[in-house]
């Protein structure tokens, strides 16, 4: 996860990023189709809401699309910031400006939101929406309460190291360079998208596999290496 830190504090010895963080452009595109197409595909009937909700029987419950649409329901605030300041998330010269706004704003528990119409303000509580849909999720899904809990400190933490990296000399310059190299540098939309997919991981774990007592009866019809490729899996792709 700190890969992007080290690259500064060890002679750039930067980490490669996981698969599933793609250009931040591209990741941005492709969050602007799949997000409104899989909220209609649920305002259709098509799709069991949450998804941590459906089991093994329904359409998409499957561990991968549980994992996949639970994030992308947790990012359905962030696309939903009026006025499509994007950049915000995605370019190195604005970093600071949103890192700033996000450590400014003051936490929140809520899942219904109403924006401000300043995008340094509603960004982070489109961010902290998204975090507490994912832990409400959690508890409907019936993640371990040990890993329920400082969601949102966690990513405060995250946050600070973040800005530590950016205010360091010569900060948007190597971000560019671990783009042009395929690494990952510290761009909230990476930070958010990171975080969303390890939490949607717990969640879509423990809503299709259940609980330690009960996951044997669970796993008969599934094949017999899905768990272990789930556990080592970075990104619900890599099921398919």
């Amino acid at each position: 996860m700190f890969g992007w830190w080290n690259s500064k504090v060890e002679n750039n010895a930067a980490q490669k990023s996981p698969g599933h963080l793609a250009q931040p452009d591209t990741l941005l595109d492709d969050l602007r189709q799949r997000v409104p197409e899989y909220l209609a595909d649920i305002d259709q009937g098509k799709l069991i809401y949450p998804a941590c909700k459906r089991t093994l029987a329904d359409t998409a419950g499957d561990v991968g699309s549980v994992w996949d649409h639970t994030r992308l329901e947790a990012m359905q605030y962030v696309i939903a910031v009026p006025g499509g300041e994007f950049g915000l998330l995605s370019e190195a010269a604005r970093q600071i400006e949103m890192i700033d706004g996000y450590l400014f704003q003051r936490p929140h528990a809520n899942t219904v939101i109403d924006f401000t119409g300043t995008a340094t303000a509603d960004y982070p509580i489109a961010i902290v929406a998204g975090l507490n849909w994912l832990t409400r999720c959690a508890e409907l899904a019936g993640v371990p309460l040990a890993q329920q809990t400082g969601t949102l400190r966690h990513f405060r933490k995250l946050v600070t190291l973040a800005q530590r990296w950016w205010l360091t000399e010569g900060a948007i310059e190597r971000c560019g360079q671990m783009l042009a190299n395929g690494e990952q540098p510290p761009l909230m939309l990476h930070l958010v998208w990171s975080e969303y997919t390890r939490l949607a991981k717990q969640i879509a774990g423990a809503a299709i596999f259940g609980g330690s007592i009960d996951r044997s009866a669970q796993l008969v019809a599934l094949p017999a290496d899905l768990v272990p490729r789930f556990e080592a899996a970075n990104d619900p792709g890599e099921l398919v």
